[in-house]
């Protein structure tokens, strides 16, 4: 489960509502395929049932629970508030947070009808996700197939079908784990995050998003409202890799986005970015240097995966030491841009 957040402060969740779909994607053909209703967990039955529900008693921690109609009028009860205020969204770890008393917030902006936040579009400069799409309708999305294929294959590995049913894009990105599926294909195809607050919108590229172990660049009052994906070359070679000694659905131990072209025999366009990997999601610019312009043989690419050790600098845990996850991290992406470009069957 995971928390998500849209502050520095590592306890706010960023991001904004659901509203009609432009491309939900078309495979429900699942037994447990239903969203996780976490967010009627929330409302107090006791709240005055006249009020309109704009604001109402919370059962966890005596929170408020505030429903705003516009993405401005949520964005003003984050400045009112102020830290005492959370954005609330799919909540499929803030809930479990609070009923254990791991988090504390007085006021929950609910974004459930705030609208024009959610979907998928194309435009001129690649799809455009809204922040509250879910996680499950990114995997399923026919356009995210067709123009960022990379994309639609990590998000189908994120954790189970029923979180991906409750998640949404912007609250994992504004959550921050560093350990999450999606941040690796995002830096890869070189994402883009919009941000709001009520005094402007700003643009940041996704790599440029996480600043520390569960932090992020967002500052106070600032909410993610959408995320821009260019179109995936279709003359590159994009992999997901993902090493899970334990079940399918667990974090990984280390995994690894690669994309590159091939021109002329040598490598153009590599990108390359890590998870699990350091306290934030790691672009290996290292390892694109040494790779970029490189005739496509297997000892170039041995040579330019060896110097990621000098990008990643990962935590000791249960699933490895840090120096038996900096191993992992040569091997996997290697193997990565062994695939990429061709060079062993995918």
């Amino acid at each position: 489960m995971r928390y998500l957040h849209a502050r520095p402060d590592r306890r706010r969740e960023g991001t904004a509502r659901r509203e009609p779909r432009p491309d939900r994607g078309r495979d429900r053909r699942l037994d447990d395929g239903q969203p996780l209703p976490l967010h009627r967990l929330l409302p107090d039955s006791r709240g005055d049932p006249g009020s309109g529900a704009r604001e109402r008693a919370c059962t966890v921690t005596a929170t408020r629970f505030h429903t705003p109609a516009t993405l401005d009028e949520a964005l003003g009860l984050l400045d009112e508030h102020g830290d005492d205020a959370r954005l609330f969204a799919g909540g499929t770890a803030m809930v479990t947070l609070m009923k254990q008393s791991l988090l504390a917030a007085d006021h929950l902006v609910s974004l459930q009808r705030v609208p024009g936040l959610e979907g998928v579009r194309l435009e001129a400069d690649g799809l455009h996700i809204g922040a509250l799409t879910r996680h499950r309708d990114v995997e399923t999305s026919d356009l995210v197939r067709v123009y960022a294929p990379l994309l639609a294959h990590v998000y189908s590995r994120v954790a189970t079908v029923r979180i991906r049913n409750a998640a949404t894009v912007g609250g994992g990105l504004a959550h921050a784990d560093p350990a999450q599926d999606p941040p690796a294909a995002l830096i890869a195809l070189d994402a883009r995050v919009r941000i709001a607050s009520r005094r402007s919108v700003r643009e940041l590229p996704v790599e440029e998003l996480f600043v520390d172990y569960y932090e992020t660049a967002l500052a106070p009052g600032e909410a993610i409202t959408e995320l821009i994906v260019p179109r995936q070359p279709a003359d590159a070679g994009a992999v997901y890799l993902k090493f899970l000694p334990r079940t399918e659905d667990d974090y990984a131990t280390v995994a690894v986005a690669a994309l590159a072209r091939i021109v002329d025999g040598r490598a153009h366009g590599v990108r390359v970015a890590l998870i699990a990997a350091g306290p934030t999601p790691v672009r290996a610019t290292v390892v694109e240097r040494a790779l970029e312009g490189a005739p496509i043989t297997a000892e170039a690419v041995r040579r330019a995966a060896e110097a990621v050790v000098d990008a990643v600098d990962p935590l000791d845990d249960f699933r490895g030491s840090a120096g038996y996850k900096r191993d992992m991290a040569v091997v996997f992406t290697r193997r990565a841009l062994e695939r990429a470009l061709g060079l062993s069957p995918a």
